[in-house]
């Protein structure tokens, strides 16, 4: 009999509003330090956390995704996200894809930064107990008070699986910013995704 391998699948949360080389570097490292067979990029609809800010058609995200992954195997985009109504809760998309993929192994990818305020996310406690392993990027010069953290969730430390990453000053808010103010943004996209930016006139100053 052949051995029965199980898929261990990364689940990177993002409005991706653009997706830049930052992302594409992350979502890399975490693929070959974790062993990942498939990176799922969820493209969130709207975050409960960004009620109030102005995001880009979920559509011309999804499209600018596409662009940005098409040729690494590893990337799919997820629109599972969008499929149902929300609020658009990390723990119930969770407990969607445990019941899609009900054998694979499921790796959370989440930034450090993230990890201090982790007990004020949405049911903090089932995300831990829907997921296998946490994958935390681990920038340089990031605090993370992981004492405070397990004294909230003790067994925490048990899924986490560190993941070294390059301290990159990109965001998503700045390129907009450089799009709508005629400034350089280039080398912050791989080359589908500038192109595509460029020829539908997104980010523009209206």
């Amino acid at each position: 009999m052949g051995r029965i391998t199980v898929e261990r699948l990364g689940i990177f949360g993002g409005t991706f509003d653009p997706p830049h080389l930052g992302h594409m570097i992350l979502a890399a490292e975490a693929a070959d330090q974790l062993a990942l067979d498939r990176v799922l990029w969820m493209l969130s609809p709207a975050p409960p956390h960004k009620l109030h800010q102005k995001i880009t058609p979920f559509d011309c995200r999804a499209e600018l995704v596409k662009a940005c992954i098409q040729h690494e195997p590893k990337f799919d985009l997820s629109l599972i996200e969008n499929e149902r109504p929300g609020p658009h809760y990390t723990s119930d998309t969770l407990l969607f894809l445990r019941e899609r993929f009900p054998k694979s192994t499921i790796v959370l990818l989440t930034g450090g930064d993230s990890m201090n305020d982790f007990h004020e996310w949405h049911e903090p406690q089932q995300i831990l107990d829907r997921i296998d392993e946490m994958g935390v990027m681990n920038r340089p010069g990031e605090g993370i008070d992981w004492d405070q953290i397990k004294s909230v969730f003790p067994n925490i430390m048990q899924k986490i699986r560190f993941i070294d990453a390059p301290l990159l000053e990109i965001s998503s808010t700045e390129i907009r910013e450089r799009v709508a103010t005629n400034h350089h943004f280039r080398y912050y996209l791989n080359e589908a995704v500038f192109h595509m930016i460029q020829k539908n006139n997104f980010y523009q100053k209206t």
